[in-house]
């Protein structure tokens, strides 16, 4: 098993320049810290740079799943067996890193996904995850007890598989999912903090709502051998 100092933590960033600084630092503990700026206009790229990272900069605003990609192409040129995606914006906290550095010494998964407490959250995000959850395990034809959570352990394997992605937005990460299934790699799940902090929320519910209907469809054609 690769050891973790062949791991890196993945930050995608968009206009966070108030918060990304925190989140590296925390991320730096445990492990080599890579940004990919999504285009952003403020001074994301120069906390990130100060904080200690390595910065990607994509000069237009192309979405999280773009940017999760454009990491995972830099990290598999440099050898890198796996990455540990957290958000930028202080929904995941850093010093849980371990937690998944230790279930991929012991299990190998290629997918490791940091499973929230859904009895923890706002009602309405409550009630969305949990049905959300219910309809999309259904889909892919097994149980999958958080499909959205962007704190995550990806290995080689499975980033490589992903790089013919369209997918720009958290549409991505559920389709990750789908193409972990549809190759039969193992998942694994650990526990993670349910964290709210007072941050902007980018979710618009209504277009959330229809895209992840879209993606719930195309995960149903992948992970049973369709699409």
């Amino acid at each position: 098993m690769d050891e973790a100092g062949n791991i890196v933590a993945l930050i995608p960033g968009y206009q966070e320049g108030p918060r990304i600084a925190a989140v590296v630092a925390g991320a730096r503990l445990f492990l080599p810290v890579v940004v990919v700026d999504d285009g952003s206009t403020d001074d994301t790229e120069e906390q990130a740079e100060a904080a200690g990272a390595t910065v990607l900069v994509q000069r237009a605003n192309a979405g999280k799943g773009a940017a999760l990609r454009a990491g995972f192409r830099h990290a598999l040129e440099q050898g890198v067996a796996a990455v540990v995606t957290l958000d930028a914006d202080g929904q995941h906290d850093p010093a849980e890193t371990p937690a998944f550095l230790a279930a991929f010494e012991a299990t190998g998964a290629e997918l490791i996904i940091g499973r929230r407490d859904f009895g923890t959250m706002p009602l309405v995000r409550r009630l969305s995850n949990t049905l959300g959850g219910r309809v999309f395990s259904v889909a892919v034809g097994r149980r999958v007890p958080d499909n959205q959570s962007g704190f995550r352990l990806i290995g080689r394997t499975l980033m490589a598989a992903l790089l013919d992605s369209t997918e720009s937005g958290f549409e991505f990460e559920v389709e990750m999912i789908a193409r972990c299934i549809a190759l039969g790699l193992p998942i694994a799940w650990v526990p993670i903090s349910t964290i709210y902090a007072g941050e902007p929320s980018h979710i618009r519910p209504v277009k959330h709502f229809t895209e992840f209907v879209r993606v719930t469809r195309k995960a149903r054609r992948i992970a049973h051998g369709d699409g």
